[in-house]
């Protein structure tokens, strides 16, 4: 009772896929799992801040690919792609052979926790409030999209003498649920008072029986919801006047709309659709 689990872990062959893809016999399989460590240890220790949540590996008899998912492939690639060419010949020497390179953007950071986790620790490395700083992550997360998210914070907050904890809630995350898709991560802020650990859960819906998450798909889904709809909440224009229907409009009368042309009629709205 009570006991916790990696919730990444606990779906892995179920909805979640192998972030490792490949046959080894007894004899090389050690080696090459412990090469798959070596090779994310120096894309995160080199690349960190490109924001890479998640590094895909697959072999075949004469080769690997790494499949790197980053928020910022710009910082990855570098001028003139030199910072690419520099990691593929770097990683050549850890792996021993010919390594191909595929990067994929993830177009909503917001919905990634592990970015979210790395976001909420670099505001605490800089002295931000921790509570604004987590109340932050969280509302950005559930306008992006999210079903559900929690995020918990342990160690000397603020500086204080005793180490505690904050948690932050809002929407659902069934955690027990396998097929929920519920996405983790985590994140250290190495701070001048000690080091503070960040977790957070992500919710992003149910995966049909038999269907795995494809991350392919979920990071290349861009933009965000419009304004007007989607779960951020219909969000109708504030110039022209207030959301209570008589509003002084900027450069019009009390009672008028807006102050820029003739005013629209009542019930429309301007911007973001109808």
């Amino acid at each position: 009772m009570g006991q916790k689990i990696h919730p990444t872990g606990y779906r892995v062959g179920i909805i979640e896929p192998w972030a490792s893809r490949w046959h080894g016999n007894k004899h090389d399989f050690a080696r090459l799992l412990y090469q798959d460590k070596l090779i994310r240890d120096h894309v995160i220790k080199e690349y960190g801040s490109a924001g890479i949540p998640r590094i895909e590996i697959e072999r075949t008899s004469d080769a690997v690919n790494v499949i790197i998912y980053t928020a910022r492939p710009g910082v990855l690639v570098g001028r003139k792609g030199v910072r690419i060419d520099q990691l593929k010949s770097d990683l050549q020497g850890v792996a021993g052979t010919t390594v191909h390179l595929t990067i994929h953007e993830i177009k909503r950071p917001e919905l990634s926790a592990g970015l979210v986790a790395e976001g909420i620790a670099e505001q605490l490395k800089r002295r931000m409030a921790f509570r604004r700083a987590v109340k932050k992550a969280v509302q950005s997360t559930m306008q992006a999209g999210a079903l559900g998210v929690k995020v918990m914070i342990n160690g000397r907050l603020g500086g204080a003498e005793m180490a505690r904890q904050l948690q932050e809630r809002e929407g659902r995350v069934p955690l027990s649920t396998l097929q929920a898709n519920v996405e983790y991560g985590t994140a250290l802020a190495r701070t001048g008072y000690g080091v503070i650990g960040v977790k957070v859960w992500i919710y992003k819906g149910d995966i049909e029986r038999g269907e795995k998450v494809n991350y392919r798909v979920t990071s290349a889904a861009g933009g965000r919801y419009d304004r007007g709809g989607g779960p951020g909440g219909d969000r109708g224009p504030r110039r022209g006047g207030s959301r209570r229907g008589g509003g002084r409009g900027r450069g019009g009368s009390r009672g008028g709309g807006g102050g820029r042309g003739p005013s629209a009629p009542q019930g429309s709205i301007t911007e973001g659709g109808a």
